[in-house]
C-alpha cells in the first residue's frame, strides 16, 4: 500500500519494465566527475537566477513529501548553493553535500547570513559518501541524478545512508515517454550537460538498476517535465 496520497507507484506509464530496464543504458551521454565539477563551478554565480524560480514548485512538493517532524535528520545530496536550506523546519537537522567548492561557499554564506543554525554543508562525492549506514531519516537528491557520472551508484549510496523505514526522494527530469519528445531529448542531451543536466535519463532503467521501490510519482514544475519520486527504504 502506498504511504502517500499521490499518484500510485504502479501506473501504466510508470511500471519498470523487467530485463530491458535492468540492463539498459541510462543515457547516450557519458560524463566524468571532473566535468560535472567544472560545470557547476561555472554555474555557481548564476544558478539561483537560472534555476531558482523555474524549479521552485518541485522543491516545495518534495518538502511536503518528506513529512518532517521535529528532530528529523535530512541529507540533501547535491545541495548546491543551499537554495533549499531556508525551506526546512528549524527543528530538523539538515546536512548538505556537494562536489563544487564554489557552490558550497554560496551555501555557507546563506547559512551564515540567514542564521540557519540547524544546517551544515560538507564537500563530498555523492557516489562515495563518508556517512555510516542508516544515518538519516530522509535522503533527498534535488535535480542531481541526471548530471552525475553514475546515477545508480549515487542512488545506492543514498539508500545506504538512509535509515530503514526512511524516505529516499529523487526530484529530476527524466526522458519523456512520448516518442517524439524522447528522440529530441536524446539528441540534445550531449549539449544540455553543459548547463547541468542530461535530457535523456531513462527513469525505468535508473529505478531498476538502483533497486529503488517507489511508493509515489508526481509530475512537477512548469509543463510537468520533472518527476518527484518518493521511495521508502525497506
Amino acid at each position: 500500500m502506498a504511504l502517500f496520497d499521490h499518484t500510485p507507484a504502479q501506473t501504466n506509464e510508470e511500471v519498470v519494465s523487467g530485463d530491458t530496464a535492468a540492463s539498459g543504458a541510462l543515457s547516450v551521454t557519458v560524463v566524468e566527475t571532473q566535468f560535472v565539477a567544472t560545470v557547476y563551478e561555472k554555474l555557481a554565480t548564476i544558478y539561483d537566477y537560472f534555476y531558482g524560480p523555474t524549479l521552485h514548485p518541485g522543491r516545495v512538493e518534495a518538502l511536503a513529501h518528506m513529512r518532517l517532524r521535529p528532530g528529523s535528520s535530512v541529507l540533501e545530496v547535491g545541495v548546491g548553493t543551499g537554495i533549499n536550506l531556508p525551506m526546512y523546519p528549524s527543528g530538523c537537522a539538515i546536512t548538505g553535500v556537494d562536489l563544487s567548492r564554489k557552490m558550497l561557499e554560496k551555501a555557507q554564506r546563506r547559512i551564515d547570513e540567514q542564521r540557519l543554525g540547524n544546517c551544515r554543508v560538507l564537500p563530498m562525492d555523492a557516489a562515495n559518501m563518508d556517512f555510516p549506514d542508516d544515518s538519516f531519516d530522509t535522503v533527498y537528491a534535488p535535480y542531481l541524478v541526471s548530471v552525475v557520472p553514475d546515477p545508480v551508484k549515487v542512488a545506492r549510496e543514498m539508500v545506504r545512508v538512509c535509515r530503514p523505514g526512511g524516505r529516499v526522494i529523487v526530484l529530476n527530469h527524466f526522458r519523456s515517454s512520448n516518442p517524439l519528445l524522447s528522440r529530441i531529448e536524446t539528441a540534445i542531451s550531449p549539449f544540455t550537460v553543459h548547463i547541468g543536466w542530461k535530457a535523456d535519463l531513462d527513469m525505468h532503467a535508473f529505478l531498476a538498476q538502483a533497486d529503488l521501490h517507489p511508493v509515489s510519482f508526481e509530475k512537477v514544475n512548469v509543463l510537468k517535465m520533472w518527476t518527484l519520486v518518493t521511495c521508502v527504504k525497506r
